[in-house]
């Protein structure tokens, strides 16, 4: 489950860092380099355009980003994307300017579509397959979900709808990221704290106690952590400025902290570039090296920070922080706040109930896998016995050939032949295993023996 669970989180962490979602990837127009000393020049405060998005984890990312870069190369609805904003994004608005993409690039989107749904085709085709030949049942549903960002009804050309459809799917999708990352992270937790429970059924009372002693000592001990303060709060940000940066907290500069942290100097902070922040906070409640440190919690605390701070920054929900939302967000009253941050261990990520209810559902697993394994079993025992069957035919054939040879060889008598004719000359094993049998039990059987 751990090791699961790990390779998820990595997968996640991997698609969380290259995302720059697609609310802002339809503003995707090259941006400026800035050759700065971050340390010494005082940054300007103009927009400037957001990056170019990179993957975002999606299944259809390839195509995605294929569309993106055709479209950005029209110039009438390059245009119209600078002039754009969000909610008419979303809304569909800018999908209609697809009729006034010029004939070239419409040419391409056609193709790149008829190569997306022969992709799609093949992928569900082998899902089929392999839940067909295995005697799983075929959630046709969920495979439609496959084609949801395009319409494959039209299977040929892309039109206004493929473009709607592809912005609302990705829309949708990525602002699910997030919260299937907890809705995972909160199973793993159940299912730590299940495999502890039955650990301890298996004890006997003096080792349970024993371990019931360890197990609120790792907690305590992990609870004794410095304070943790607010993400994205000034007091945070001045200790990245002096732990981090080496300068001088009295010195403290919004602008300059800006730029000396967005690494790719393309005038954003994207969820990469924010999470790197939170890496002292987080240093002061997990170590690797404890055993009461769980550092798949570190990540999901990592998240919950993020969150926080996109939350209260983020005010346009593009999932970037332009250099002018951060400093708004410097002058609001929640950046001085000094209350400490709630860690994990502080907020219960279930009930009692859901634990419960999460058993129940592992014991309906366990179930229905011990009810295949035992149909399992019942059909390879048959097969087992079928081959038996076969191998001791096989074997009465084998004779029935050996001794008709026999008794070719011995050269019966005309008599013998005209009382008991034998077909030499059989087609099937059938006919010679009937010989053979028939032969038998005759009365010639002893003498010709």
């Amino acid at each position: 489950t751990v090791i699961s669970f790990s390779n998820q989180m990595k997968r996640s962490k991997a698609l969380a860092r290259c995302g720059l979602v697609l609310l802002s990837f339809w503003l995707c127009i090259q941006s400026v380099p800035i050759n700065v000393d971050k340390t010494k020049v005082e940054p300007q405060v103009e927009e400037l355009e957001p990056p170019r998005s990179a993957e975002t984890g999606l299944h259809y990312d390839r195509y995605l980003r294929e569309v993106i870069e055709y479209l950005e190369k029209d110039p009438h609805f390059k245009e119209k994307l600078k002039n754009t904003n969000m909610d008419d994004i979303k809304k569909g608005k800018l999908s209609k300017e697809l009729d006034f993409v010029q004939h070239n690039f419409r040419t391409k989107l056609d193709e790149l579509k008829r190569e997306e749904m022969n992709r799609l085709r093949m992928l569900i085709k082998a899902k089929h397959d392999i839940q067909d030949g295995n005697g799983m049942t075929v959630d046709h549903q969920a495979l439609l979900k496959q084609f949801e960002h395009l319409n494959h009804m039209n299977p040929d050309t892309f039109e206004v709808e493929d473009l709607d459809r592809l912005i609302k799917s990705a829309t949708k999708d990525l602002e699910n990221f997030d919260k299937d990352r907890h809705d995972e992270f909160k199973r793993y937790e159940m299912m730590k704290e299940h495999e502890r429970r039955e650990r301890l059924k298996n004890m006997s009372e003096e080792e349970r106690k024993k371990e019931e002693q360890h197990f609120e000592e790792m907690k305590k001990k992990h609870a004794n952590h410095p304070k943790v303060n607010h993400p994205g709060s000034e007091d945070q940000l001045k200790e990245v400025w002096h732990e981090a940066d080496g300068l001088d907290p009295e010195d403290f500069d919004p602008k300059t902290f800006f730029k000396m942290h967005d690494s790719n100097g393309d005038g954003f902070f994207d969820e990469t570039e924010l999470e790197a922040l939170f890496t002292k906070e987080l240093e002061k409640v997990y170590n690797p090296q404890n055993e009461e440190d769980d550092m798949f919690e570190m990540e999901e605390e990592r998240l919950r920070m993020r969150e926080h701070v996109m939350n209260e920054v983020d005010t346009n929900k593009d999932r970037l922080v332009s250099l002018s939302e951060f400093m708004a967000a410097t002058k609001k009253e929640e950046f001085y706040d000094k209350d400490e941050w709630e860690t994990l261990d502080q907020n219960p990520l279930y009930t009692e109930e859901e634990l419960r209810e999460y058993e129940k559902q592992l014991a309906n697993e366990e179930n229905d896998i011990n009810k295949k394994s035992v149909e399992l079993q019942k059909q390879r025992e048959e097969l087992e016995r079928q081959q038996e069957e076969l191998n001791a035919q096989r074997f009465e054939i084998q004779q029935a050939v050996e001794q008709i040879e026999r008794i070719k060889a011995q050269g019966t008598t005309a008599d013998v032949k005209r009382k008991y004719h034998i077909v030499m000359t059989a087609d099937t094993d059938n006919s010679i295993l009937q010989s053979y049998r028939q032969l038998k039990g005759s009365s010639c059987y002893s003498e010709l023996h």
